[in-house]
């Protein structure tokens, strides 16, 4: 160590990325959000209000995190994390794609002339998460674990906003049948089971630029974190997203909708403290 340099601590460490945790929030929203309002259009008899308005906001939220893109810094502070700017255009260029297809598929609505404008709009986002995951990953190797992470990060955040979304939706729309909650509820269920089973084997095998030793994550210098993740933004999560499925079988729709509120936080504060131990630690969790 150089003698009057002071490695920062955990926190501090995180905290100077905080333009990629903010990235990766943003573009979860968006990506998640708009596939649970194309998912609920496809399968489901939710209204055309949630749809649009869901969609809108996903639009939003990719719009956002196309600025944020544009000021992301070309290294990582203090991370294992080496950024590679070859696939900064191409990650931003599918961004704005991904925005305006689905801003024509929101004006486009459900006319079948605008049947492949949805999905148009999702490869554009699979574009977006995988050229982050090769940018960031350190070759092609690790962008796959990384894009993994990636794709239930986004299916996670943007899930349970749509979701909370939807529950509020009942309660000004009384007649609508529960199919709708109930499907997205046990998706996003199964996606936080998923992200569970994910995290046991990155922290077995200690994935990601660190080169952690197996379960080292667990008892290092970032633990709290490590287990803040796991507690905060997964058991409690798993636990509170079966909890609303029960509720809305049972058509308790208020309880469902406060239920998913709660989520909302606990699977936000979730992806900050992955995507902030990824890109101030280089581990996956």
């Amino acid at each position: 160590m150089r003698r009057g340099y002071t490695r920062p601590v955990p926190a501090e460490q995180i905290g100077q990325n905080l333009a990629y945790i903010n990235w990766t929030v943003l573009t979860g929203l968006a990506v998640g959000s708009y596939a649970a309002a194309l998912l609920a259009r496809w399968r489901t008899t939710a209204t055309r209000g949630f749809i649009r308005f869901t969609s809108l906001c996903g639009i939003g939220f990719g719009l956002l995190a196309w600025l944020s893109d544009g000021a992301l810094p070309g290294t990582l502070a203090g991370s294992p994390v080496v950024a590679d700017p070859s696939f900064d255009l191409p990650r931003r260029a599918a961004l704005a794609a991904f925005c305006a297809l689905a801003f024509v598929d929101l004006v486009a609505g459900h006319r079948r002339a605008a049947r492949l404008i949805g999905p148009a709009a999702i490869g554009a986002a699979g574009l977006v998460l995988l050229f982050g995951s090769l940018a960031w990953g350190g070759g092609p190797l690790g962008a796959v674990p990384l894009l993994f992470q990636l794709v239930t990060l986004s299916a996670a955040t943007g899930g349970v906003f749509a979701a909370m979304i939807l529950g509020h939706w009942y309660l000004v729309t009384p007649k609508l049948p529960e199919g709708p909650l109930i499907l997205i509820a046990r998706l996003l269920l199964g996606v936080v089971v998923l992200q569970v089973v994910l995290f046991a084997a990155w922290v077995a095998t200690g994935a990601g630029p660190a080169g952690a030793a197996p379960f080292d994550a667990l008892t290092g210098e970032w633990a709290l974190f490590v287990w803040l993740r796991l507690v905060v933004g997964l058991v409690f999560p798993l636990i509170v997203s079966w909890a609303a499925v029960q509720t809305a079988r049972t058509r308790s729709m208020e309880s469902a909708t406060g239920l998913l509120y709660i989520n909302v936080g606990s699977i936000a504060a979730g992806t900050i403290l992955a995507a902030g131990l990824y890109f101030g630690a280089g581990l996956l969790v």
